[in-house]
C-alpha cells in the first residue's frame, strides 16, 4: 500500500505527541509500546519503522513536551520588562497548569522519574532543565548582577517545579492552592532579594 507524501512524518509526530501525553500521565516505565501503538490505531511492529527503542521514543517525547512549555512560558513573558517574570511565574504556577497534568510541564510530571534513568531520558531532561533556566534568566530583572543571574534563576525553576509538584501531589485541594500561593511569592521574594 503507497501511501501519500509525509505520512511517515506524520505519523511519527502522532506516535510522539502521544507518547508525550501518556508519560505525562501515567510515568514513562508505565507506558508500553504495544498499548501506544494500539492507542494509536498501529501495529507494535510498526514502531521500529520511527524508532529504535523506547529510550528513543521517550527522548524526542520529551524534548516535544519541553519545547511547549518553554513556548507558552515565553509567551506569557511577553508584558513589560517589569512584569514579565510574574507573568511567567503566574502563568506556570496556575490552577489551569496544576489540573492539567497531560499537557502541563514534563520537568514537573517526570523528573523523579528521569533522575532515577540513565541514557537519554536524563540526558534530555537535563537539557530541559538548562534551557528552563535560561528562559527564566531572560525574564529576570536587569538589576539583577550578571554574576547572579544564573543562580537566581535556577532558584526559581527550583521554586517553581517544586511547588507544582507539591500542589499536584497533596489530596487536600485548600492545601494546594496554597501551595500555589506560596510558590508564587516564594518566586517573588527570590528575585526582589537580589534585585534591589
Amino acid at each position: 500500500m503507497r501511501y501519500e507524501k509525509g505520512h511517515k512524518e506524520a505519523t511519527r509526530r502522532r506516535i510522539v505527541e502521544t507518547a508525550a501525553e501518556r508519560f505525562r500521565n501515567e510515568g514513562i516505565a508505565a507506558v508500553g509500546v504495544a498499548g501506544l501503538m494500539s492507542d494509536i490505531g498501529l501495529t507494535q511492529g510498526g514502531f521500529y519503522n520511527h524508532f529504535e527503542s523506547k529510550d528513543d521514543l521517550a527522548r524526542e517525547a520529551l524534548a516535544l513536551g519541553l519545547e511547549g512549555m518553554r513556548a507558552r512560558l515565553r509567551k506569557a513573558g511577553t508584558q513589560s520588562e517589569g512584569a514579565r517574570l510574574g507573568s511567567v511565574v503566574d502563568s506556570y504556577l496556575s490552577t489551569l497548569h496544576r489540573d492539567n497534568v497531560i499537557r502541563g510541564c514534563m520537568l514537573a510530571t517526570l523528573a523523579v522519574e528521569a533522575g532515577r534513568s540513565e541514557g537519554p531520558v536524563r540526558a534530555q531532561m537535563s537539557d530541559g532543565i538548562t534551557e528552563m533556566v535560561k528562559l527564566v534568566s531572560e525574564f529576570l530583572p536587569e538589576s539583577i548582577k550578571p554574576a547572579q543571574r544564573e543562580t537566581k534563576a535556577m532558584a526559581v525553576v527550583s521554586c517553581l517545579i517544586g511547588t507544582m509538584i507539591l500542589s499536584r501531589t497533596t489530596d487536600d485541594p485548600k492545601m494546594s492552592d496554597r501551595f500555589l500561593q506560596a510558590g508564587r511569592r516564594a518566586a517573588g521574594d527570590l528575585v526582589e532579594s537580589s534585585a534591589s
